[in-house]
């Protein structure tokens, strides 16, 4: 069985070394028009919201996307993404561009579709229309709403004037429009920002609202991870600049002892994203230890309603079940 299994996990390193050889792209294309933004493996791409967003330079064998439109009354898309051949033997020799279409089905559902697949080296310039970005892992930053409105009001005076001559009086009823009237102007605008400097996940956003008023007013939030509503495990996850500093002396190290020892005193001192813990664990080569260290960093995790992120770094199920039932088990 132990055989078995280990010709299994060499099979799979051997299918991930011939598709990461290429650097595919990947495109995606509204239909109907309609904006959206993509999200790969948990990392917005694209800063606005567009209809044709093309992504390049994909290494890795399949990709966690997630299409999010900008019409927030419409469903969100998930989808995993698999970069193999036609005949799904996994062997590719060119550098490959798929292309996914964000479709409506009958049901009024919308789900992400592949259209065609075709060597990079043999397509034509990107048209204008197309967004094309380099993959990152760090969320561009992006400028969602901005309003003015001005509201003024102008009330001239009534002057009254007197004349009168021999034989003839007269009286003069002028509006001025300026003078001692009121003139009145309120002007208020609304600005909504949102960014990042993370290269493993890592996202502050920063909504800041300002009434041009008598008494002036500002507002500042930070969020660590939009859109996350889940348990948090730990207070504030490590900036993407100083993981980065941290992955890098980690992988410095020539054996594993000395990496484990490392990353458990970075990770017991800090407090990390599921990302950013997932990105550790791929440092080490054992499936123990990465289970060991997924277990150890469980409570030194910002973001634990995302833990089932980690899945993908394990090469067995019984690795997944253990750590299922290690977290059920603190709960």
């Amino acid at each position: 069985m132990q055989k078995i299994k280990l010709l299994s996990f060499i099979a799979v390193c051997m299918f991930s070394f011939t598709i990461a050889q290429n650097k595919n792209n990947i495109v995606f294309y509204s239909e109907n028009g309609e904006k959206f933004w993509v999200v790969l493996n948990g990392i917005k791409q694209n800063g606005t919201a567009e209809t044709n967003v093309k992504v390049t330079d994909l290494n890795q064998p399949t990709y966690k996307a997630k299409v999010i439109f900008e019409d927030k009354t419409l469903m969100d898309v998930d989808q995993n993404i698999y970069f193999v051949t036609q005949d799904g033997s996994g062997s590719q020799a060119n550098a490959t561009e798929f292309t996914y279409a964000v479709t409506k089905n009958k049901k009024g559902e919308y789900k992400i579709k592949g259209r065609s697949m075709a060597p990079i080296a043999s397509l034509p310039p990107p048209p204008p229309e197309q967004k094309v970005i380099v993959y990152t892992t760090t969320p561009p930053a992006e400028v969602i709403t901005t309003t003015t409105s001005t509201t003024t009001t102008n009330t001239g005076d009534n002057v009254n004037v007197g004349m009168g001559m021999p034989g003839l009086n007269m009286n003069v009823n002028i509006n001025t429009g300026m003078g001692t009237g009121v003139q009145q102007t309120t002007t208020q605008t609304t600005t909504t920002t949102s960014g990042s400097s993370s290269s493993s996940g890592y996202s502050s956003n920063t909504n800041v609202s300002n009434n041009n008023n008598n008494s002036g007013y500002a507002e500042e939030k930070i969020v660590y991870l939009p859109g996350y509503n889940g348990p948090i495990g730990c207070a504030r996850p490590m900036t993407g600049k100083d993981f980065e500093g941290v992955k890098s002396s980690i992988s410095s190290k020539s054996f594993d002892d000395t990496k484990l020892t490392m990353a458990k005193q970075v990770i017991g001192a800090n407090c990390l994203l599921s990302t950013q813990v997932k990105e550790i664990m791929l440092l080490f080569s054992f499936e123990g230890t990465r289970l060991d260290l997924a277990k150890f960093s469980y409570d030194k995790t910002y973001d634990q309603g995302n833990y089932y992120k980690l899945n993908d770094a394990f090469t067995f199920e019984s690795s997944i079940s253990e750590l299922n039932d290690y977290i059920n088990g603190k709960k």
